[in-house]
């Protein structure tokens, strides 16, 4: 379910990221261009690490993205590795958001033997943060943040902070 990028996924991905609903809680939608320059990162970061923005197929047919990133700007629980998710809406509501995280969780767990993931989002996106609770993740109020790449008067900047331990193999 979980695989690199091919150039047949421009297009559907570019049309993802340029879909109001899918981006609704994004400060700007994507361009294809701009689509087709972070299908190149993403590319490279999984062929460089082995790991990254992944594709998600179902069926053959490209349903959205799984990433392990770490971020890039500084926050009080930098650096880290955040586990985010993305996915055209005819996909939605499947249960296959919830499948590939864990798919990408494994991952991070057992094969980069991560001791925690992050996730965020800003508050008012209750669709991810049903998500991250269905997955485990934790809040802590305390750990939430105002967003330093998102303009200081957009509704956007407050964001919540979830947090998964990995659990310690059984000896």
């Amino acid at each position: 379910m979980l695989r690199q990028w091919k150039d047949s996924d421009l297009e559907p991905f570019a049309a993802m990221n340029a879909d109001p609903e899918v981006m609704r809680f994004f400060v700007i939608r994507a361009t294809k261009e701009e689509s087709a320059a972070s299908m190149a990162r993403f590319r490279a970061a999984i062929d460089q690490r082995g790991w990254g923005p992944w594709a998600v197929d179902v069926g053959g047919v490209f349903a959205g993205l799984i990433s392990l990133s770490k971020p890039t700007f500084t926050a009080h629980f930098t650096p880290c590795v955040e586990i985010g998710w993305r996915f055209r809406q005819e996909f939605w509501g499947q249960g296959i958001a919830y499948t590939a995280a864990l798919q990408a969780e494994s991952f991070a767990f057992n094969t980069l033997k991560l001791p925690e993931l992050v996730s965020f989002t800003t508050v008012s996106n209750v669709r991810s943060r049903r998500l991250m609770e269905r997955l485990g993740f934790s809040r802590d109020p305390k750990d939430d943040f105002l967003h330093p790449s998102v303009p200081e008067d957009h509704p956007f900047r407050p964001h919540v902070l979830y947090r998964k331990k990995s659990l310690p193999l059984a000896r």
